[in-house]
């Protein structure tokens, strides 16, 4: 029998999956590890450490199943977006990975739109310019590490990095690289107009594949140290969204993700790249040149309440989950603004930070920690009627991600949309969806849609909006917009105060 794996590069973990062609999962494995923050507002890895925990995963999980090396017929990758990973000539990193999450490039970010204007920024990028991507992560290293700068032969994204370690081949795939700012999204290239006018070389930029494209084998060594066979084939992957909708079924036109990872996202499939002249969501690739994904993005979904859970001391999740599920909506008159690495979608400002609204002498930890899940549904409910806005719709919305797997969670999300929420029945939807990319790229699929038809099942589960809740919602969600709009500067001015401090 043939066996495929996934592989999903998180910000906080790595998990590698075995399945069947079946889509019956066999093993799961992962580690996780925390990301430096060596100055207020910075977000760095040692890319070391993920290859580190994709060796260890990957012998795990074959140790898990049983399952001989040499059934596992192909390999692919699904990673944390947007990060910039700097190799030198002899391929090892020139300093610690800069990720999504950092916020040190706002000068930078302010340098790009001075120089290029926003006409051009809404022809070139159809995207915003904001701090945590690849090129202005990059500008920050020339201009405030230019010895390290100097050292740059190759640049990539976080799971480009794992690949290249498996396969030796240096590469990208359009979705991921489409996420980056440096990328052409209307003809699937890099873009000469935007690395040119920054001075930027193209060629410190890999050549690209489809999320299906064999991009290498694995190589003698990296067999050695995952367990893996030499010669297994090694397919591209993708970005993470790209890769969770795959593993969700959520693959054309009509279809919808809200995802609440250490990030959170409501990712709506499209025929064709939208544009908006707002420049307050994402427009990237999706798995194929005929696929694209428009997406809000806000910064702190699940890891607002890894934040609170530590602050709290709360270990056990049942137990976080039976407490704030015993709350009534509205969590006592308190309002969390989830705001805590700055946010995307729709304010895109680096300089914000979270913020407690209504606290008071009967406030106790379970108010505080569902204040917390609804913050975040909040805030993906303002991604949402932005996309709708453009034009976006979906026949239903399916849940993912580690906040799908709290069921006080996913209702609070439903109360709030107001929409019912389907939820893949395979929890590590990213690991799937790279899973399915490996089985298309390996001819066992006939393509990534034949995948999800026969990998993809959901749980026989679906959560609905209580029209009660909703209500007192409605309310709650008008006052947390509200809340935003009055506090802003003086979040900001208390943010730049703290990092200044520093």
């Amino acid at each position: 029998m043939s066996y495929l794996m996934g592989i999903d590069l998180g910000t906080s973990s790595l998990k590698t999956l075995i399945m069947d062609v079946s889509g019956h999962v066999k093993a799961i494995s992962a580690r996780s590890y925390q990301f430096a923050s060596p100055h207020n507002g910075y977000a760095e890895q040692n890319p070391g450490q993920w290859w580190q925990a994709c060796c260890e995963t990957t012998a795990e999980a074959l140790r898990i199943s049983g399952i001989p090396p040499h059934a596992v017929r192909g390999i692919s990758f699904s990673g944390q977006m947007h990060g910039v990973v700097m190799l030198d000539s002899s391929y090892r990193p020139v300093r610690p990975a800069i990720l999504h999450c950092d916020a040190r490039s706002s000068r930078q970010v302010e340098e790009i739109k001075d120089q290029l204007g926003m006409e051009k920024i809404r022809e070139w990028f159809m995207n915003p310019v904001y701090t945590g991507f690849l090129l202005p992560s990059l500008l920050w290293v020339r201009e405030e590490e230019p010895g390290n700068y100097e050292k740059i032969r190759y640049v990539m994204l976080p799971k480009d990095y794992i690949r290249f370690r498996m396969t030796g081949v240096i590469a990208s795939d359009y979705s991921d690289a489409s996420a980056t700012l440096a990328f052409d999204i209307k003809k699937g290239c890099w873009s000469a107009n935007i690395l040119n006018s920054l001075d930027v070389p193209v060629d410190y930029f890999p050549e690209c594949f489809g999320t299906a494209d064999t991009a290498g084998t694995v190589t003698e060594q990296a067999a050695g140290e995952t367990g893996l066979c030499a010669g297994t084939r090694v397919v591209a992957g993708g970005s993470d969204q790209v890769m969770q909708a795959i593993g969700n079924g959520s693959i054309g036109p009509g279809f919808a993700t809200v995802n609440v990872g250490s990030s959170g996202q409501v990712c709506f499939q499209s025929a064709h790249p939208v544009s908006n002249p707002d420049l307050n969501t994402n427009t990237f690739c999706g798995y194929s040149k005929d696929r694209w994904i428009t997406m809000g993005a806000i910064m702190s979904a699940g890891l607002s309440l890894k934040w609170i859970n530590g602050v709290l001391r709360q270990t056990d999740y049942r137990q976080v989950n039976e407490e704030a599920s015993a709350v009534l909506p509205g969590s006592g008159g308190l309002l969390f603004l989830p705001y805590l690495t700055g946010e995307r979608t729709p304010h895109i400002n680096p300089n914000l930070t979270g913020l407690f609204l209504g606290l008071h002498l009967n406030t106790g930890r379970a108010e505080m920690t569902r204040a917390v899940m609804e913050g975040v549904a909040f805030a993906l409910r303002d991604c949402m009627e932005v996309c709708r806005g453009l034009g976006l719709q979906a026949d239903h919305i399916i849940a993912s991600g580690g906040g799908a797997r709290s069921i006080p969670w996913l209702q609070i999300q439903s109360d709030i949309y107001g929409l019912p929420l389907k939820v893949a029945d395979t929890e590590e939807q990213a690991c799937l969806g790279a899973a399915i990319a490996a089985g298309t790229g390996t001819g066992i699929y006939q393509s990534i849609e034949d995948g999800c038809r026969q990998a993809v099942r959901y749980r026989d589960l679906t959560v609905t909006p209580s029209e009660s809740n909703h209500r007192i919602y409605e309310e709650y969600y008008r006052l947390f917009k509200e809340a935003y709009r009055e506090s802003r500067n003086i979040i900001e001015q208390v943010t730049l105060l703290g990092r200044n401090l520093n």
